[in-house]
């Protein structure tokens, strides 16, 4: 019994040596280097004296987000909507006209129901066409085909101010 307690107060330090040893973070540097036939080559170790194209620790890559959507065939049309609910912010309407707002047609893609009129207005600008809305409380909005957003029309509803239904509609 002797033996294995002190066995055990000899081996404590080892143990814990170990434990700390495994609990290091491992560290990973990748390089970017210019390969045969100037191909980039991705390595774990530097790469030889004028061959670096690029060290991801001095130089990390930026990091963007696309939403990963299928485009629409010709002709046809894709509807994105809400649940009908009462309640929500009502659009105050303004008297007298504005200038129009100018925004991103490419923007179109993005747009999803939940949001409101006013969001809608600052991303895509004064739509091309609108119905309803006032007493209403249901309005459509249409943007045509605009360059950046070509032989697409979309047409929005809100009801109460709020986006329910996003249609887009592929014309030629």
């Amino acid at each position: 019994m002797r033996a294995m307690l002190t066995f055990l107060l000899r081996a404590r330090p080892a143990v814990v040596a170990c434990a700390l040893a495994l609990a290091a973070p491992a560290v990973a540097t990748v390089y970017k280097c210019d390969g045969p036939g100037g191909a980039p080559v991705y390595q774990d170790s530097p790469c030889p004296p004028g061959k670096e194209l690029r060290d991801f620790d001095k130089d990390p890559p930026t990091v963007s987000v696309m939403p990963l959507l299928p485009a629409p065939a010709a002709g046809t049309t894709t509807r994105e909507s809400l649940p009908a609910s009462g309640g929500g912010k009502a659009a105050a309407s303004g008297k007298g006209k504005a200038a129009p707002i100018k925004g991103s047609a490419a923007e179109r893609k993005f747009i999803a129901p939940g949001i409101y009129e006013g969001e809608v207005m600052a991303r895509l600008g004064t739509p091309d066409m609108k119905s309803g809305g006032g007493a209403r409380k249901q309005a459509k909005w249409t943007y045509l085909p605009a360059p950046e957003d070509p032989s697409t029309v979309t047409t929005l509803t809100f009801e109460s101010g709020r986006l329910v239904e996003v249609e887009r509609k592929v014309v030629k």
